[in-house]
């Protein structure tokens, strides 16, 4: 019997063990995603810095996170995707761990906002993308969903502890604390993660017999990305994608990530109480990004980005209201109802960015697609708090993001009109 028939008669498919491992590594590291809403107010406390400067690194941060996810996501297809994010992860821990000798807020924008940057936009969700692409035919939704959520609430359930680290050790506590658990994973990537199917002798999950993997690009990784965006433009579907993903970003992880913990401590509510509401959002969001990926594997994902945009944006403006000084049952209906949807986009969008220039550089497509989704994400970590000075508190904010949600439920219905569903998983 040959190695080949041997591994296909094994109860349990490599594929799932590849998945395993990146979500593990994503939900390991992810603490330095959530790390700077829980810095705000220590640092403005421990440098008397302002919150629109801190909230300028955050800003670049978040940028850099977008704008390097389309070469890294080309970089894994010419150099490997372990290479990638080893190398990744490193940057992350030396930059997180050296931001505890900073003493000016440059030092915080070249720390935390380009090297920390950099490092987190080299994997993340172009790294989910790549696995649920290499290693599966079948469920690939699914897939996508689940390692969605790893990398989405990974962030979001470590604020409790790191803002339990932040008021009672101090804020460098929390740097040392991301940057070591990031250094951690470095081996354990190295050791554990396989690139591909073929690696192991096996096809990806639910590939028919006589499948062929997508010929792999002889050009350099920069080249590739940039080939990809030249070709993308061109498609209408390219920009569809690229403007409701960067009001995605605009609305979660820039705002909402960024900025609800400040928010609710302008309103008396406690570091760590606001910290574990915005940790709730990412325990629902498990359960609304892995049914998404179900859904989308299923249905019409450009119907299913119609309701979690309109529903994202009808809770945006609800969200002023119901913010107290204490955990209010209406603040837990927000807190469920907007994690269920907080990352519930992603899953139908990757699968539409498969349409745009075809299946075998999807991952590409999709990593300039989440470029904009970071675009949206640093104009709102950084204009939510030009707001906040301004007026004095965040309700405008929310109202403007919840507005854009609105009009993006409409605009995704014209995404890729004509092709039915099986086309765009195929």
């Amino acid at each position: 019997m040959s190695g080949v028939q041997q591994v296909r008669k094994r109860r349990v498919h490599p594929a799932w063990f590849a998945a395993a491992i990146t979500f593990l590594t994503l939900m390991a590291s992810a603490g330095f995603r959530s790390a700077p809403s829980v810095l705000i107010m220590p640092l403005e406390m421990a440098f008397s810095w302002s919150r629109d400067s801190i909230s300028l690194a955050i800003s670049i941060n978040v940028l850099l996170y977008g704008l390097t996810a389309p070469f890294a996501a080309a970089l894994m297809e010419r150099f490997g995707i372990r290479k990638v994010v080893m190398m990744a992860l490193t940057s992350v821990g030396l930059g997180s761990c050296g931001t505890i000798f900073m003493t000016a807020p440059w030092h915080l924008m070249l720390l935390w906002g380009v090297v920390v940057g950099v490092g987190t936009g080299s994997m993340a969700l172009v790294f989910a993308a790549s696995i649920a692409n290499r290693w599966f035919i079948k469920r690939r939704g699914l897939v996508v969903g689940a390692l969605t959520a790893a990398a989405a609430t990974g962030q979001l359930i470590f604020l409790p502890g790191l803002s339990y680290l932040a008021v009672h050790h101090g804020w460098r506590s929390v740097s040392i604390a991301v940057g070591g658990a990031a250094l951690v994973m470095v081996p354990i990537v190295a050791i554990f993660l396989r690139e591909r199917p073929s690696d192991l002798g096996v096809l990806p999950y639910g590939a028919p017999d006589g499948w062929e993997p997508p010929k792999k690009h002889s050009m350099n990784a920069g080249k590739l990305a940039i080939h990809t965006l030249k070709e993308s433009v061109k498609v209408r579907d390219f920009w569809y994608l690229a403007a409701s993903f960067f009001v995605c970003g605009l609305s979660t992880s820039g705002l909402v990530g960024t900025h609800f913990i400040p928010a609710a401590m302008d309103h008396g509510m406690g570091e760590v109480a606001a910290a574990s509401l915005l940790a709730m959002v990412g325990i629902f969001d498990v359960v609304g990004t892995i049914f998404s990926g179900w859904l989308t594997d299923k249905y019409d994902p450009r119907k299913l980005l119609f309701f979690y945009y309109f529903l994202r944006g009808v809770s945006l403006f609800l969200l002023p209201s119901i913010l107290f000084k204490t955990v209010h049952p209406s603040t837990l209906v927000f807190v469920i109802f907007y994690g269920l949807d907080w990352v519930a986009t992603v899953p139908p969008t990757i699968t539409l960015c498969r349409s745009v220039v075809g299946p075998d550089r999807a991952t590409v497509v999709y990593g300039w697609v989440f470029a904009a989704h970071q675009i949206g994400a640093s104009i709102a970590a950084y204009g939510a708090a030009r707001l906040r000075v301004h007026f004095g508190d965040y309700s405008q904010a929310f109202y403007i993001s919840g507005f854009l949600c609105i009009v993006t439920a409409v605009l995704v219905l014209r995404i890729a009109q004509g092709q039915s569903n099986k086309e765009l998983i195929r």
